[in-house]
């Protein structure tokens, strides 16, 4: 799909910005700097719409539809979601967190949304702002020079062809196509998990407005996620220890619903459901980059880094760090002098939110963190996870002394509980050491 006004710079081979990937990050920031002027082509290797897993919004999406214009498009498509609900084997009762109670009771609730139609909606507001966009279109090498870069991409009937461009923007996501070709990518050495997924139609969900709430199944090899949408369907997908995800001698399919039927809670909602989609695996789930930036590049989202998806959390990162990312270009393209700052401050941006999310998601599975979500707690301190949870920590809320508290409870609960907290720790460790479950992805 093209942008006629756009067709002579299409012609030339030349622009200001060229984005890979044309998912939320890099739609996104396309459309904020074309909205600037900027010249900018954005490439996505598939065609809108296309299939994404990550369904589950979070409430501090909000603002960012808000800014770019398209609150209206996406509440056409969303599945109301207030809140999470929790689920735990080992304890009576479920949980459930409401955004409402979170520190900054403005954001009360978020979407589920099918991502083929929540993606094409930002990738379509790229285009009317203004961004040249090219589907079916890989980006096969970058090379780097002191102007900018020589981008070669490939098109899906095999025309290949060069852009020159002054500043490169890789959201190609976990398909971390920079990362990959500089040798900047490595496994997450603090966390190492794979997960299975598909659709069902007729699961069964909670009453009233809880309807569209996410819900978290806890089961022994890790934990399962529930997410209802629109139009009826319900995305339902387990994330797994790599040495669970290798035991499989059967088909995906049916080794999903063997799994499903290790978890007796969330099996009891499918009783009467039917599976309406393929059954997907994928292992090698959590890696990290080395660098967000170079001299004329950055990356967005799940190109520089991604863990787990406990919390919700990929189209968050990926459309809060366009943001951050568009006025990070902005600068290098128009103050050179003032670029190596700007750079720096974008990199040291990337890392916060992945590094405020990751104490919880590494210990999200551990006794003493399931103990402190499915029990009674301060209410104070309630609200600083929920504003976490709700993807709050890049305004500047004060979250800081009570998320302190709350992690030296966890700490002295553990201390209190030598004999679990050690058993907790050495199958941390062996799960840490672990191969990655990535021949398990087919």
């Amino acid at each position: 799909m093209l942008n006629p006004a756009n067709a002579e710079l299409q012609t030339a081979g030349r622009c200001d910005v060229l984005v890979i990937g044309g998912g939320p990050g890099g739609a996104t920031i396309a459309a904020l700097l074309a909205e600037h002027g900027r010249d900018v082509v954005l490439i996505e290797k598939a065609r809108h719409p296309r299939f994404h897993i990550g369904e589950s919004l979070l409430p501090l999406n909000l603002p960012l539809f808000e800014r770019l214009g398209v609150a209206e498009e996406i509440k056409r498509i969303g599945m109301p979601k207030y809140g999470a609900e929790f689920v735990s084997p080992w304890h009576a009762q479920p949980v459930t967190f409401d955004f409402a109670n979170a520190v900054d009771k403005s954001f009360p609730y978020a979407y589920q949304v099918r991502r083929s139609e929540f993606d094409q909606i930002l990738f379509r507001n790229a285009l009317r702002k203004g961004a040249t966009a090219i589907e079916a279109c890989r980006a096969t090498a970058v090379e780097f020079h002191d102007t900018g870069a020589a981008v070669t991409v490939r098109h899906d009937d095999g025309r290949e062809r060069q852009w020159q461009t002054k500043f490169v923007v890789d959201a190609s996501g976990r398909d971390t196509v920079l990362a990959n070709q500089l040798g900047t990518k490595r496994r997450n050495p603090e966390h190492n998990s794979a997960a299975i997924f598909g659709h069902f139609s007729g699961a069964a969900r909670l009453p009233g407005k809880a309807e569209g709430n996410i819900s978290l199944f806890w089961f022994e090899h890790g934990w399962f996620w529930f997410i209802p949408l629109h139009d009826g369907a319900t995305s339902i997908g387990a994330v797994c220890w790599p040495y669970y995800m290798k035991s499989r001698q059967t088909d995906p399919q049916t080794f999903f619903f063997d799994t499903i039927a290790l978890c007796p809670a969330l099996a009891g909602r499918l009783r009467d459901a039917t599976l309406s989609s393929p059954v997907t695996a994928t292992g090698n789930y959590s890696y990290e980059v080395k660098r967000a930036t170079g001299r004329n590049y950055l990356l967005l989202g799940d190109a520089f880094t991604f863990i787990d998806p406990v919390f919700s959390t990929g189209v968050l990162f990926a459309m809060q760090s366009a943001f951050a990312g568009a006025a990070t270009v902005e600068t290098c393209l128009d103050h050179a002098h003032h670029a190596t700052g700007a750079l720096q401050a974008f990199d040291r941006a990337m890392r916060r939110g992945p590094k405020i999310f990751s104490w919880f998601i590494y210990r999200v599975t551990t006794p003493t963190l399931r103990d402190l979500f499915m029990g009674p707690g301060d209410p104070r301190l309630q609200e600083a996870v929920l504003s976490v949870l709700a993807g709050d920590i890049f305004r500047g809320t004060p979250l800081g002394f009570r998320l302190f508290a709350f992690k030296t409870i966890y700490y002295l609960k553990n201390f209190f509980n030598p004999s679990r907290t050690l058993s907790a720790w050495k199958r941390r460790k062996q799960i840490l050491a672990e191969p990655s479950a990535e021949s398990t992805a087919s």
